[in-house]
Parts: C-alpha cells; sequence; structure tokens
C-alpha cells in the first residue's frame, strides 16, 4: 500500500475505492469549495429569476408597438414556465464543472457561437447566436478584470488541492468563464426571441456576476483555514506592475488599495512610464514653490505634520457637509467657487479636528497634492472640450478626487487608476453632449447619478470608481451601438444621394452632348432629356459605365438623333427605314425600365409614329433647342399652341438634364451656399483636411445656439464632411472650405481628441513652469538689522 504524501493540504485524487461515486472522488478540500460556492451561486441565479418578471414587465409598459410587448409577455410566461428546469441545468452544469476540474477533464471555456444544424453546405452564423456569444464574452470579460484579485487567489489554491496542476480564470469550475458557459448552455431551454435572452444575460451579469467577489472572499477564508496558501500575493501572470517610482509613494501607514493593481488590461508600462515622468516633473515644480526651507520632502513646514487620516476626516466631513451645497452648484460660476474655497475650508476643518494643531501644518506634500487637485478641477471648469453643464457636474467631484490623491499617488502617475479613467470617461461622454441631442436629459441625468454615487459612496475604498466604470461604461456601450447603426444609416443615405446626383449629373452630360447644338423635333427632345435620361441613370447606378447595357443606351441616343434630322439622300432614307425597328425595341426596353407607365408609352410610339411619317414623306418639321422645349415644358403653351407637334407624355418631376439647363441645386448640389474656393491653401483649409473620422466639432450658429457633432464620414465622391450628433442622426454636412471659413470666424470649433486628465496635467504643467519663470530666481536677501 502506498504511504500518503507528506502534505496533508494536497489531495491525491487518484485515490480511489472501487464503486465510490463521482462525488467521493472529489476530495474533502475541494468539496468544500464545491459546497461552499455553489450554493451561494445557486441562490443568486434564484435572485436573477425572481427579478426577470419585474425587468420584462416594465419593458413591456414602455413598448412602443403591441408586437414589442406581446414579445415581452409572451417571455415572461415561457421563463416562469420552464424557471425551475433551468435552474436544475445550471446547477447540473457547474456539478458536472467540479466533476470534470477533479478528473483533469474540464477544458479552458471559450465563447463560442453555437454549432448550427447541417444543411448540406455552408451557412452563416446564426444572429442569435452571435448575440448570445457577444453578451457572455463581454460579461465574463468585465467580471474578471474586476474580480482579479480574488480570482487569482483561487486558481492558485485550487491548483494547490489539485496537486500542483495549472489554474487559470477559464478553467476554474467557479471562474466567470465557466458560470457564463453554464448559464448559456441552460437558458437554450427558452423558446424566447434574442431581445428577451439578452435581458436575462444583463440580469445575470447583475446579480450573478457582480455577486461573486464575496463568495471567492469566502472561499479563500474557509482555503486559509484549511492550510493551503495562507499567505498568497496576489501577482497579476501578464503584464506585472512595477514597483512605484521614486517620489510615488503612498501616505504613512496607508495601503495601496486593490482598484490600482486590479486591471492588468489597461495597463500600458510605456505610457505609465511617461505618466510618472510627468508627475515627477509637476512635484518639482511645486516643490520649488516652497524655497529652500520647504524642501523636506513630506515634512511640515516649521513643525508636525498632520497626517493623512487627519487630511482624509477632514475632507469626509467637508464630503458630506458639501453635499447640498454641491448639488445646487449647477453653474460654472458656483463651482468655481467651490473648487477655490475647498482648501481653505479643508484647513479650518483639520484645524478644528485636531484639538493640538498650534504646532502642526500640513506637509509640503500634502500640500502639494491639495493644490494640484485644485488646479486639476481649475482646468476643468476652464475646458473648452467641456459644455458649461458639464464643467459644473464634475467640479462637484474635487473633494473625492483629493481624497483619492492623497490615499493614492498614483492617480497622477498612471493612467490605468480606475478614478482616472472614470473622469476621462465621463469626460469623452460630456464632450459629445449638448441640449439638442439630449432631449430626454439621459445622458446628462446618467453622467449626473455618476458623480452623485461617487459623492455619497465613496470614503476610503477605490473601488467605488470601479464599480462606476464598469456600469458607466456599459451605458455608454449600449448607446454606441445604437448610434453607430443609426451612424450608418445617415451616412448610407448621403452616400446614396450622392451617387445619385453624380449618375444623374453623368447621364445630363452625355445626353447634353448629343443635343444641345441641335435643332430638334420636341418630341425628339423631350425623350431623350425625360425618359432617356432617366434611363441612362439607373443604368449607370445598376451596371456602371463600363457596362455593355450603358453603351447600348448612348448608342440609342446617338442613333435616335440621327433620324430626327432631315433624309436628303435615298440611302439615308434606306437606313432610316431599316433602322425604326430597332429603335423602337431599345426605346420601349429603356421605358419599361425606367416604370413608364403603359398608356403613356402607347401615345408617345403614336406621336413617333406620325413624325416618322412626316419625315419620311418629306414633310416640314418644326425643330427647337433643347432650351426652347424645356422652356415651354416648364411654362406650359396655351390651348391649341404648336398642334403640328403636340407634346408627349412624360413624368412630372424634373429630369438630369432639365436640373443642368435650369441651373437646379439639386443637380449642381448646395456648392452656391458655400463660399468660393481661395486660391491658395491657408492654415484652416490645411486644418480641415487634416480633421480625422470620429473627431467632434462645435458649431455656433448665429443666435449663439450650440450644437456638438462629430465628424461621421468623408465623400469620396463630392469630398462633403457628413456630421453627426452623439445619437448617430445627422446634424449637417460641409465642404473643405465651407467648413474653414467657419472656423475662420470662430462659428466652428474643433475640440480635442486627447483624454481630459493628460490636458489638464499638461496645462498644469506649462502653467507651473510660466510661473517659475515669471518669479525671481533667488528669493530677495533679508534686510540687515
Amino acid at each position: 500500500m502506498t504511504a500518503p504524501k507528506d502534505n496533508p493540504n494536497v489531495v491525491d485524487l487518484q485515490q480511489r475505492q472501487p464503486g465510490t461515486a463521482a462525488t467521493d472522488r472529489l476530495g474533502d478540500l475541494l468539496k468544500l469549495v464545491r459546497g461552499v460556492s455553489l450554493k451561494r451561486i445557486n441562490a443568486l441565479v434564484g435572485t436573477l429569476f425572481e427579478n426577470v418578471d419585474d425587468a420584462l414587465f416594465d419593458l413591456a409598459e414602455r413598448a412602443g408597438s403591441n408586437a414589442v410587448q406581446t414579445e415581452y409577455f409572451d417571455g415572461m410566461r415561457e421563463v416562469r414556465k420552464k424557471r425551475q428546469l433551468v435552474e436544475r441545468l445550471f446547477q447540473d452544469q457547474a456539478t458536472k464543472a467540479f466533476t470534470d476540474f477533479a478528473d483533469g477533464k474540464l477544458k479552458a471555456a471559450r465563447t463560442e457561437v453555437s454549432p448550427q444544424p447541417a444543411s448540406g453546405g455552408l451557412s452563416l452564423v446564426d444572429d442569435t447566436e452571435l448575440e448570445e456569444s457577444l453578451a457572455v464574452t463581454s460579461m465574463v470579460a468585465k467580471a474578471e478584470n474586476r474580480l482579479q484579485r480574488a480570482l487569482y487567489q483561487v486558481n492558485q489554491r485550487l491548483s494547490v488541492i489539485i496537486g500542483g496542476g495549472k489554474v487559470e480564470d477559464n478553467n476554474n469550475p467557479i471562474g466567470p468563464a465557466v458560470l457564463g458557459n453554464a448559464f448559456r448552455s441552460a437558458i437554450r431551454e427558452f423558446e424566447v426571441n434574442v431581445q428577451v435572452k439578452l435581458i436575462i444575460y444583463k440580469l445575470f451579469d447583475r446579480y450573478v456576476m457582480t455577486g461573486l467577489e464575496p463568495i471567492y472572499d469566502e472561499v479563500n477564508v474557509e482555503l486559509i483555514r484549511a492550510g493551503v496558501l495562507p499567505q498568497v500575493r496576489h501577482v497579476a501572470p501578464t503584464n506585472k506592475q512595477p514597483a512605484p517610482a521614486a517620489g510615488v509613494r503612498l501616505p504613512p501607514g496607508a495601503a495601496a488599495p486593490a482598484a490600482t493593481t486590479s486591471a492588468p488590461t489597461y495597463y500600458d508600462p510605456a505610457a505609465d512610464q511617461l505618466q510618472a515622468e510627468i508627475y515627477h516633473t509637476l512635484r518639482s515644480l511645486l516643490a520649488n514653490r516652497h524655497g529652500p526651507e520647504g524642501h523636506a520632502g513630506d515634512g511640515a513646514v516649521g513643525g508636525i505634520g498632520f497626517s493623512p487620516t487627519d487630511l482624509l476626516s477632514a475632507l469626509t466631513i467637508l464630503q458630506s457637509q458639501s453635499a447640498v451645497a454641491q448639488a445646487r452648484a449647477e453653474s460654472v460660476a458656483d463651482a468655481a467657487q467651490a473648487v477655490q474655497q475647498i482648501k481653505r475650508e479643508l484647513l479650518d476643518q483639520v484645524n478644528k479636528l485636531s484639538g493640538d494643531a498650534k504646532d502642526k501644518r500640513v506637509s509640503s506634500a500634502d500640500e502639494d497634492t491639495i493644490d494640484l487637485v485644485g488646479m486639476l478641477f481649475e482646468y476643468i471648469l476652464q475646458d473648452r472640450n467641456l459644455p458649461a453643464q458639464m464643467q459644473a457636474l464634475f467640479g462637484r467631484l474635487q473633494i473625492p478626487y483629493l481624497k483619492v490623491a492623497i490615499l493614492d499617488k498614483h492617480l497622477f502617475a498612471q493612467k490605468s487608476h480606475p478614478a482616472r479613467r472614470l473622469l476621462d470617461l465621463l469626460a469623452d461622454a460630456g464632450k459629445s453632449w449638448s441640449e439638442e441631442s439630449d432631449r430626454d436629459h439621459r445622458l446628462y441625468e446618467r453622467i449626473k447619478a455618476c458623480v452623485e454615487t461617487v459623492l455619497r459612496d465613496f470614503d476610503d475604498d477605490v473601488g467605488v470608481f470601479e464599480r462606476e466604470l464598469a456600469s458607466f461604461g456599459d451605458f455608454i456601450d449600449q448607446h454606441k451601438k445604437r448610434a453607430e447603426l443609426a451612424e450608418q444609416r445617415a451616412a448610407d443615405a448621403t452616400r446614396g444621394r450622392e451617387k445619385l446626383q453624380a449618375a444623374r449629373r453623368t447621364a445630363a452630360r452625355e445626353i447634353l452632348k448629343r443635343i444641345e447644338d441641335r435643332n430638334l423635333p420636341p418630341v425628339v427632345h423631350s425623350v431623350l432629356s425625360r425618359p432617356w435620361a432617366n434611363y441612362l441613370v439607373l443604368t449607370v447606378l445598376r451596371q456602371g459605365e463600363e457596362s455593355d447595357e450603358w453603351k447600348n443606351a448612348l448608342r440609342f441616343a446617338d442613333e435616335f438623333v440621327w433620324s430626327a434630322q432631315p433624309k436628303t439622300t435615298e440611302s439615308e432614307v434606306t437606313r432610316l427605314r431599316a433602322l425604326l425597328p430597332q429603335l423602337e425595341k431599345a426605346l420601349r426596353h429603356g421605358l419599361a425600365t425606367v416604370a413608364y407607365h403603359d398608356s403613356d408609352v402607347k401615345q408617345l410610339m403614336g406621336e413617333l409614329s406620325l413624325f416618322y411619317k412626316r419625315l419620311l414623306d418629306g414633310q416640314k418639321i418644326e425643330t427647337k433647342t433643347v432650351k426652347e422645349v424645356i422652356a415651354e415644358q416648364v411654362t406650359p403653351a396655351t390651348p391649341g399652341e404648336d398642334a403640328e407637334a403636340p407634346a408627349p407624355a412624360v413624368a412630372a418631376t424634373q429630369s438630369p438634364v432639365e436640373e443642368i439647363v435650369l441651373g437646379s441645386s439639386d443637380a449642381e448640389g448646395t456648392a452656391e451656399s458655400e463660399p468660393a474656393e481661395p486660391v491658395e491653401e491657408d492654415e484652416f483649409v490645411q486644418a480641415v483636411r487634416a480633421i480625422k473620422v470620429g473627431t467632434w466639432i462645435e458649431f455656433i450658429d448665429e443666435n449663439e445656439q450650440r450644437e456638438r457633432a462629430k465628424l461621421s464620414w468623408i465623400s469620396p465622391i463630392s469630398s462633403k464632411y457628413l456630421f453627426v450628433n452623439r445619437r448617430g442622426l445627422k446634424v449637417c454636412d460641409k465642404t473643405v472650405h465651407g467648413l474653414a471659413a467657419e472656423l475662420r470666424r470662430g462659428s466652428a470649433v474643433v475640440l480635442e481628441e486627447v483624454p481630459l486628465f493628460d490636458r489638464a496635467l499638461d496645462a498644469i504643467v506649462a502653467r507651473l513652469r510660466h510661473a517659475g519663470d515669471e518669479a525671481p530666481a533667488t528669493p530677495p536677501a533679508p534686510q540687515a538689522g
């Protein structure tokens, strides 16, 4: 008999008794993990289904049509009917994951599109499966990023339990990936449309994925009690965070918040190194203000310094006291006043809290941090990128961000800090906001709710910022998907109009080449300038200018013009008689293509038959120029006039040829409303040509009304710029020189693409350097007594 292993914490899963059930093969510690986790996870799934009814009922009440409302009610009935079955299937899947894990058979979970039924050939991926796959992938990635610290520790301890096998996020039996796929497999039983399923996935994310952290913490605690890796530390397997650079440190006694090391997905070593250098520059410039006596690092000038705890306590009191006052600060002026007062109020409050504060002062380092955050928010309140309403909202965040800066100097040194990323995301969303594009105030209220959540909930847990970052990011992603669809429709509509106008101009040019300098019978003019021009438009749109159909259409126009001219020789008459059947056949084909009415076709053919009879008989036929014919059609002749050659039945809409001859704006575009192009390109024209798709611009009309729009598409045909608002709806389109003229006179302003935090730090560095240049090189010498 083999002796047991020396390490009691390593469970030998190979030691099995004959006839033992599969559940007994797991080992005591793995059974402990399974019991603790699945009990809690199944309870969370129960909570999810208890909320499905309310969610679907609310959506049904707000449905825009009876059909959509019926789908939601049908979904409610289906979930009620099969809830127990789906819960049981999910439990079976989750339990089986543990069994497979113990046997080493649990494969890495991947969110894949389910196989489609074989149909004897290739088929496209089902849209429903793709939507579900994207939903599961998104919530798994978000959960793994948010839970990285606790999940990493669970992975390491499970690895010990199974004897050293590699355990990662995607093969952990209680990892988000395995649970997400188990739930996806279970809810296949629901016979509901994809919209209802996506709502159920959203609720799974809200109630199950969000509730995993305490479960992981409990599992870790239980395994620590059992002696499994009690001292394990969270070390990210990739993109390991470097130690903070010199001069970037936490206050004494303050632990680094987990949030600063739990987001390797967003970590960019090169970018963070650059940010650290900028932060060092800021610290040096701020320290120079104190003079030689104030260069004592974190020590106070002239006495013992207040501790970070003193400052945080004072800030917490200010945060609660000023919440109501800040909520009323709807204007930028109010917010600016609050920003300037915070330092004074903080010093007053910290003195009140410290009864023995007679010889205490704020340390130079902490005073620099207070000033730096103050300058950050002064910049925000002057930022041209943000509308005034957004400036006022963001100004309310100064106290929470000051607390973060005192807790963790990585706020300024690392782009990946969650508080920094949240402010950048809010500012990016705020950049696109305008009253016109947010009439339901949905975006404004969502940003306001995020600000108020931080003000209300943030004490000393930086995780608040990470949770709000995830929540607000979800909101933006949902909006972005809808906006992109609308934006694509706007671009497609504009592209279609431009293609049509280009085709109409091409057709008109070809017709005018053949009739502009000729005197022809009115009936020939009318056929070529109206139905045949329209046929050419359709042909060039559908077939292109290289097609046989286009070439045949132009050949007909040439032969039709020749056929209408007087015939002076017998050979010409013979050729015309042979040509007429071919002309009639081609003309009928063209008229049918443009949906000419049968009665109109019959009338037109009668008129042409009469015309050719008179022509072959050698009778005199009246001819006119194209401008004379079109002028008569626009201004109808009096009854009885031109009875010898009655006008053919034609469509009432203006033809491509008429548009060019009459100078219609549809044919020529809107160029006449644009300024004339300058002979030489100046800096504004060059700036417009350099603008990239995705750039936001603020337009200001003559009434000082402001609208923000994004460059969505540049036409390859006309080079016009299409602008849409944050909903993806068209705002305007501009020519290059038209937009340059607006930039020149200041009625259009290009908004910056650089994130808010980066722009603010650059501006603060420039401000401090400028102040340093203006200051005297050395302090004045003291006067002799």
